[in-house]
């Protein structure tokens, strides 16, 4: 909070207007860097075309502002907590039914998978063995890489140790296959897919077109970055009757089924890394580490509906910045030097940034995600019967609050359409209206929230 800040708000609160400037931007939640929209738009009766409400002129200044609605809590935590909860209702509606899913999904066998990277050097790690810390990488005394560093690290890392997640020897490390994997994890994960069906029809006797036939695969999934700066993949995944949840799995669906197809598929997946050629022969595939676990409507057993539907949730916010990069894009070579990132990250931002200089690589457009550490895909995906969308969870929001607003002019009996023009026409606030946001966020549990 600056002096200036404090003085304009004193002359704002002098005007007569303070109260309704002070409404709209406490509407906004606490957003931190609102949408400013110019234009108009006429509530009419549908039946006789009478301009019923004018919306438009928002203030003196005659603008409306709108919640930006960006996803990662480091850009904007108000617009997270929306995010996240609609990612949750998302997910709750495929394992538990709700919003246009059946009840009935409950009982089809789920599993909650993790799938990793690879590794592409030893980087100092966390290791704990029935509860008890455990030295990183233990190795003979003397022991050394063809760099002349060592391969050994005695220190027990605790848990937000900065050294966590880097190299043990930088010229060892495979920067350029950590970034071509990154690059490429997408359709890893798309392989994975189609190799998961393959593989259950394959262990039950059926061919694909019988498998196609009788059951239906459906998924949501989310990416989380690793300290290594790599990402791994949480899914739910789901087997239904061929025509998706309104359908009963085939008896021979199981979880344990399920449980045991899943590492298999992951062995098989192969893909050959874009521009093998120039850098070195590289096959990419996920790591070994595959975690797969029944999740059950009960807290029994196995994982709850309920916290797997929190956990994936919680990562659909976060994007590379968690594991020590930026949370935007980077258009000149010369801004690396600025980059108020650890070593390795740098170097994992400098090897997009090299190889997207190279025409054998620009497909895969490393210079444009070199802030995401080379991932380009979505962070939440779900395949298209899972439950739900995004989408439709905001209509149902934006239908409630119009709703809401005819209640409040008194024209529930009256069949109207909202028409409109709006143009944007800038973002932000000025000094004096950031001081009320950040008491509007500070009221509704920080920005950790």
């Amino acid at each position: 909070m600056t002096t200036h800040q404090v003085a304009n708000l004193l002359d704002r609160a002098t005007r007569p207007d303070f109260d309704a400037w002070r409404r709209r931007i406490v509407r906004l939640g606490g957003c931190t860097n609102p949408v400013h929209l110019v234009g108009r738009s006429v509530l009419v009766d549908t039946a006789t075309g009478e301009a019923l409400h004018e919306v438009g002129l928002d203030g003196a200044d005659g603008r409306l502002m709108t919640a930006c609605g960006n996803r990662r809590a480091t850009v904007c935590p108000t617009c997270s907590r929306v995010y996240r909860a609609d990612t949750y209702q998302l997910i709750r509606a495929g394992l538990t039914g709700g919003k246009d899913v059946p009840k009935e999904v409950d009982a089809h066998p789920r599993v909650f998978a993790t799938l990793t990277a690879p590794g592409f050097g030893p980087v100092h790690t966390r290791r704990e063995r029935g509860g008890r810390r455990l030295a990183c990488r233990p190795r003979r005394s003397g022991e050394t890489c063809r760099h002349g560093a060592g391969v050994g690290c005695y220190l027990r890392h605790a848990e937000h140790d900065p050294q966590l997640g880097e190299p043990l020897c930088a010229r060892c490390y495979d920067y350029a296959g950590a970034v071509l994997w990154q690059a490429q994890a997408g359709e890893l994960w798309h392989r994975f897919t189609l190799e998961l069906r393959r593989e259950l029809a394959r262990m039950v006797g059926l061919s694909r077109t019988g498998f196609v036939n009788s059951a239906r695969l459906s998924y949501a999934k989310v990416a989380e970055y690793q300290r290594r700066g790599l990402v791994h993949f949480h899914a739910l995944i789901r087997l239904d009757g061929p025509e998706g949840p309104e359908m009963g799995p085939p008896v021979w669906a199981t979880t344990d089924l399920l449980s045991a197809a899943v590492p298999q598929a992951v062995e098989r997946v192969r893909v050959l890394a874009v521009g093998s050629d120039v850098v070195g022969r590289r096959l990419l595939r996920f790591g070994p580490q595959v975690d797969v676990q029944p999740v059950t409507s009960a807290d029994i057993r196995g994982l709850s509906s309920a916290a797997v539907a929190a956990y994936i949730a919680k990562y659909a916010t976060k994007g590379a910045e968690s594991a020590g990069a930026v949370d935007r894009r980077i258009y000149r070579s010369a801004d690396l030097a600025e980059l108020p990132v650890r070593d390795h990250t740098l170097r994992m931002i400098g090897t997009c940034w090299w190889l997207g200089g190279l025409e054998p690589f620009e497909p895969l457009r490393l210079r444009r995600w070199a802030h995401m550490l080379g991932y380009r895909g979505h962070f939440s995906t779900k395949s298209r019967r899972y439950s739900t969308t995004l989408t439709a969870l905001r209509d149902a929001r934006t239908k409630h609050r119009a709703e809401e607003h005819r209640q409040r002019l008194g024209l529930t009996d009256r069949s109207t359409a909202l028409v409109g023009d709006w143009r944007y026409a800038g973002r932000g606030y000025s000094a004096e209206a950031a001081l009320i946001a950040a008491s509007v966020r500070e009221g509704r549990g920080g920005h950790g929230a």
